[in-house]
């Protein structure tokens, strides 16, 4: 580890424990004057974004994600003084007993201590993460990719400058350089670093994963499927499915791949007619290319790597299937575990696909688009986790505590 980021570490971890010395009401007083700072330095902001966008490609899939707006950051902004309204997650009693020998248990939330996280070109993150681990009491780690640094670095700048006003240590929050080298110094900093949140594609997640030496709660990588069902309604399922693939496509909850069954083929060219709007490539199956054939403009032929794969573009893939249950294995097969959907009017087979699909998040007769902390009313997210192992899909001001054990005794002694 070098000596620079060995003592950013040893900074950040010192400021995480002087983060119990603040109330949830100074808490939310520093969130809410971090939110004004947004808007009311929004073209700085906005210039330190735009030395960004210059060096990529408007083409480029993940532009979208690097992009601020002045309506995203008055977004970002609310939803920061969303988070400030929000219960305090701290020093819950989720489970107290009092043993046979009369020692009384009680087990309490409390943060993690430092969270790091390791995003790509989303300068967005920068100030949700912050957020929500302020908000919880624990100190950030960023590290965040070379196309949003510019962006990245004025946000926590000015992050910095709201907490120096109010006396608290801008160590509770750092930003890495934006180098491979200092993501694998995060990942190695054990004794410093209490959990990684890695938020990008596949290969960030898999590097991740096989390198840290810290724990570590996988996020991100969303391969998405919708069924149409049979019984699915034609009007729903074109908003359904329009939504979900073109609200916004760089995003990891957009649609993949659309099912459908056989029966319904007929009504496929009115379910994508929207999207043709967009310029939507479609990669049809045989029997799809069929249906869409001369009446759908952007379309070809699906490939084995059509299917399985997280596009993040203006591309879908779309199979037909003979059944719920093909369905369900198609998704088995090529789902990623973060959201699934089907549309159907028929009960029973949309209970028997939630029940069966895997998932962070199975929806009916919704688009996946939902898949978000704030519209599942967290204020915020810091990922989506879908991992087994701890917290499930969006991980808000909850997911990022942990708990401790409190017991009282009158001098008990163990036999």
């Amino acid at each position: 580890m070098t000596l620079q980021l060995k003592e950013t570490f040893e900074n950040v971890k010192r400021a995480s424990r002087s983060l119990a010395l603040l109330s949830d009401e100074q808490r939310n007083e520093i969130l809410l004057a971090v939110a004004n700072a947004i808007v009311d330095n929004k073209e700085r902001i906005l210039s330190a974004n735009s030395q960004d966008l210059a060096k990529m490609s408007k083409e480029n899939r993940l532009y979208d994600r690097l992009q601020l707006t002045e309506s995203r950051l008055e977004g970002i902004a609310a939803d920061m003084r969303n988070v400030a309204t929000l219960p305090s997650p701290l020093g819950h009693i989720t489970k107290q007993k009092t043993l046979p020998n009369g020692l009384r248990l009680c087990r309490v939330s409390v943060p993690f201590g430092v969270i790091g996280m390791i995003y790509e070109a989303r300068p967005n993150v920068t100030f949700d993460v912050f957020s929500l681990c302020f908000k919880s009491g624990n100190a950030c780690v960023l590290k965040g990719g070379k196309d949003a640094d510019c962006s990245n670095r004025e946000e926590v700048a000015l992050i910095h400058e709201i907490l120096e006003k109010f006396g608290v240590s801008k160590d509770v929050v750092a930003l890495l350089p934006a180098t491979h080298e200092a993501t694998g110094e995060m990942l190695n900093a054990v004794g410093y670093v209490d959990l990684c949140i890695p938020r990008g594609g596949r290969k960030l997640i898999d590097f991740v994963r096989d390198t840290a030496r810290i724990p570590v709660i996988e996020t991100g990588a969303g391969v998405v499927n919708t069924y149409f069902d049979k019984d699915g309604d034609l009007e729903m399922g074109k908003a359904i499915i329009n939504n979900a693939k073109t609200r916004r496509v760089s995003v990891c909850n957009a649609l993949d791949c659309l099912l459908i069954h056989e029966s319904r083929l007929a009504d496929l060219p009115a379910l994508c007619e929207k999207m043709a709007e967009k310029h939507v490539i479609i990669f049809a199956d045989e029997k799809a290319y069929a249906a869409l054939d001369g009446k759908y403009p952007y379309l070809e032929h699906a490939t084995d790597d059509s299917f399985g794969t997280e596009f993040m573009d203006y591309k879908l893939a779309i199979k037909t299937v003979g059944s719920l249950d093909e369905a369900l294995e198609h998704i088995d097969n090529n789902g990623s575990g973060h959201s699934e959907a089907i549309v159907t009017m028929n009960e029973q087979a949309a209970r028997k696909f939630q029940a069966h699909v895997d998932a962070a998040c199975v929806y009916w007769n919704a688009p996946t688009s939902f898949t978000d902390g704030a519209q599942f009313g967290l204020g915020a997210e810091i990922g989506i986790s879908t991992q087994k192992l701890g917290p499930r899909g969006p991980m808000a001001l909850e997911e990022i505590t942990t708990y401790k054990w409190l017991i009282e005794g009158e001098g008990q002694t163990r036999p």
